[in-house]
């Protein structure tokens, strides 16, 4: 990795030239860069620390003085229990994933001795943009080099001492494997996100990883493709039939164990028969973690004849806008909604299409939600804290995609590959096919080299054009 001050293109000119040799690198030498970041990373966090807390002294004052959201001062902390230690894990989640460049797809025989394939590769160039967060850094660097990808990265000025000691950590890691440092890099000098984003000819891939204004300006700036989401608006709908232990438990994780994640839950959708019955339950729970309720007139009156008067003195009457805001806060908008036919069209108009659940023991109910609702992540009976790409089993994330092609939901290394279409043949041209001319076979074949070897000298040719092997190579 990189520290650099170069100028937009340069970084761009020398990220595309790394990525050309990233991708024909070995799986093991790809593998033994990502153990040597881990190894490097984990000796040195007491030094990581130590600048994240410079970054964290910075950010509390500018949040006390209103400069700087609560919910980025709390994406920043990197010594919060667990989190380092799970930054670490991650880069050896993703190490001990299956290679995901080089794999054949499909394959289809056009004709005799002229074979058609689908061979997974990388994208190229990835420019990662992010607020906060220092933990990217990691992330990114391990996706990447798995996957085949160089990586420009420029965080936010709130993190700078955090971003340049795991850089300086991990530069000095991958000097001592076969990865080239200029695959990766992070860009210090300020105000440069415009240029970058000019540079489509260089960057294959932007990924935004910040709030609404960040990836707005993003997607509005560029010619770039962008994958990620501008929102985390994320709803549960409760039905009546759903018990009312699990709810809580449900609803409380939702909410509660990360209000500034962009999974956590932000509205909570109740159907008629659960108003007096489950809600309460819930709701008691809730305020008893300090979550402010904004609720619809039924359902504030259902608590209010439900609940202690002390607790129902906390509640508080919705507006419009509560329904379409990402509180990142131990905020919760509560709507009653007639059925499931009704929590659908909400969730379809107000949520961001990030994650959304529904608690019930109906499995009709549940298919139906299931289907209808048009989010990159839909669940039964969980919390929406689980959309996460090391839950997912993808070892970490490069982000969360609310995008209809190419990826949706967490991305992880599927997500940072393509694919290409290569060819085997033997002096065949198109013009022997056609009106009058040869019929083409379009037989799909297996996908295992040795099944769809007709002979030992295609087999050697397919050997010979799999991508990483030199003959054919990104």
């Amino acid at each position: 990795m990189s520290l650099t001050n170069a100028t937009p293109l340069e970084v761009a000119q020398a990220a595309r030239t790394g990525s050309r040799k990233l991708a024909v690198l070995s799986t093991g030498e790809r593998n033994a860069a990502l153990t040597a970041i881990h190894n490097a990373l984990a000796d040195g966090k007491d030094e990581v620390l130590a600048a994240n807390i410079k970054d964290l002294e910075a950010a509390n004052k500018a949040a006390a003085g209103g400069t700087l959201s609560q919910s980025l001062v709390k994406r920043l902390d990197l010594g919060k229990k667990g989190k380092y230690e799970d930054m670490l894990q991650g880069i050896l989640d993703v190490r001990d994933l299956e290679d995901p460049i080089n794999k054949t797809t499909a394959r289809t025989l056009l004709d005799d001795n002229l074979t058609l394939s689908r061979i997974t590769c990388p994208i190229g160039v990835l420019l990662i943009i992010f607020e906060a967060r220092p933990e990217v850094i990691a992330n990114i660097s391990a996706l990447a080099i798995k996957s085949g990808n160089a990586a420009i990265l420029k965080g936010g000025r709130e993190s700078n001492h955090s971003f340049a000691a795991i850089a300086s950590i991990i530069s000095r890691a991958l000097s001592t494997t076969a990865v080239p440092s200029d695959c990766l890099q992070l860009v210090q000098t300020h105000d440069v996100i415009s240029d970058l984003l000019k540079l489509d000819t260089y960057i294959d891939l932007c990924i935004p990883r910040g709030g609404n204004k960040l990836v707005r300006h993003v997607k509005d700036s560029t010619a770039i493709p962008v994958l990620g989401h501008a929102d985390g608006i994320c709803c549960t709908y409760l039905c009546g039939d759903y018990p009312a232990e699990k709810a809580t438990k449900i609803i409380v994780d939702a909410k509660v164990s990360y209000p500034a994640g962009c999974n956590a839950l932000e509205q909570l959708l109740v159907a008629p028969d659960a108003l007096a019955t489950t809600l309460p339950t819930i709701a008691e729970a809730l305020l008893k973690k300090g979550v402010s309720l904004r609720c619809d007139p039924d359902s504030l009156a259902a608590l209010k004849d439900n609940l202690d008067p002390h607790s129902a003195a906390l509640l508080q009457s919705s507006t419009t806008q509560d329904y379409d805001t990402e509180f990142l806060d131990l905020i919760l908008a509560i709507k009653t909604v007639a059925n499931v036919d009704e929590a659908i069209v909400h969730i379809n108009t107000h949520s961001s299409h990030h994650t959304d659940a529904i608690l019930t023991l109906s499995s009709a109910a549940a298919e139906k939600f299931l289907a209808a609702i048009d989010s990159s992540s839909v669940y039964w009976n969980t919390s929406t804290r689980m959309a996460d790409g090391q839950r997912y089993g993808f070892g970490t994330e490069v982000g969360i995609s609310t995008n209809k092609i190419h990826s949706r939901g967490p991305v992880g290394l599927e997500g940072l590959t393509i694919y290409k279409w290569v060819i085997v043949g033997d002096a065949q041209v198109s013009t022997e096919y056609g009106a009058g001319g040869k019929l083409w076979k379009h037989e799909r074949l297996p996908i295992e080299d040795e099944d769809i070897a007709r002979n030992a000298e295609e087999k050697e040719l397919l050997r010979k054009y799999r991508i990483g092997e030199g003959v054919m190579s990104s």
